[in-house]
């Protein structure tokens, strides 16, 4: 494992990473809400990989970020509009939405199931080397599954840290709160995780919240 201070990445050094990143490497990342142990997620070993670090369920599908819209479009079945309202105006942000995948992204991806949970994150940095690396990544929380969410690398478990390539450390992630998880269903919100995005964000928006 390489531990590298986010402020040390440079214009070549992130290049380098983005294609160890592309290439199957694993890293521990800071998001826009938590750290997360990520990975290309095009490439099946890479993502078996994060499950067994994790020691999770292959069953319990794996939050995919990319780094803007026409990335989501090429791997999804697209948006409908009320959807498309939604990455409007929350991504980037901390708002992950269900849609139906391509076949490009393999079921390990997605617990065997036809949708994927995909959100384009707020950090910079995150989104530059995803877009550098030309893949989508898999992006659960940093932490070994049933313990906590961490928003300071610090607290990150050491031996979780070990099992990856790279840590990218960006000290405490100011307000870090896990992403909210949302479905469309026949144009309103189903909330199926509420986190980063409240409830009555969505409503001051105008959306109708399936109860």
């Amino acid at each position: 494992m390489e531990k590298i201070d986010i402020l040390d990445v440079d214009t070549n050094r992130l290049n380098f990473l983005a294609k160890e990143l592309r290439d199957g490497k694993i890293f521990i990342f800071p998001t826009s809400t938590v750290y997360g142990i990520c990975a290309n997620a095009f490439n099946k070993t890479a993502v078996k990989n994060i499950y067994d670090i994790k020691k999770r369920s292959t069953k319990k599908p794996l939050i995919v970020l990319a780094c803007d819209t026409d990335m989501v479009l090429e791997i999804t079945d697209g948006l409908n509009l009320t959807q498309k309202k939604l990455a409007d105006i929350f991504w980037p942000g901390g708002l992950t939405i269900i849609l139906n995948k391509k076949n490009c992204i393999d079921d390990i991806v997605t617990g065997g199931n036809r949708s994927i949970a995909i959100r384009v994150d707020e950090s910079d940095f995150l989104r530059n080397i995803i877009a550098k690396a030309q893949v989508p990544i898999v992006a659960p929380s940093a932490n070994f599954s049933t313990k906590p969410c961490q928003v300071d690398c610090k607290n990150i478990d050491y031996n979780l840290q070990n099992k990856v390539d790279y840590v990218i450390d960006a000290g405490c992630i100011k307000d870090g709160e896990e992403s909210t998880i949302v479905k469309v269903i026949d144009d309103k919100i189903q909330i199926l995780r509420e986190g980063k995005i409240k409830k009555s964000d969505f409503v001051n928006h105008g959306f109708k919240i399936l109860q």
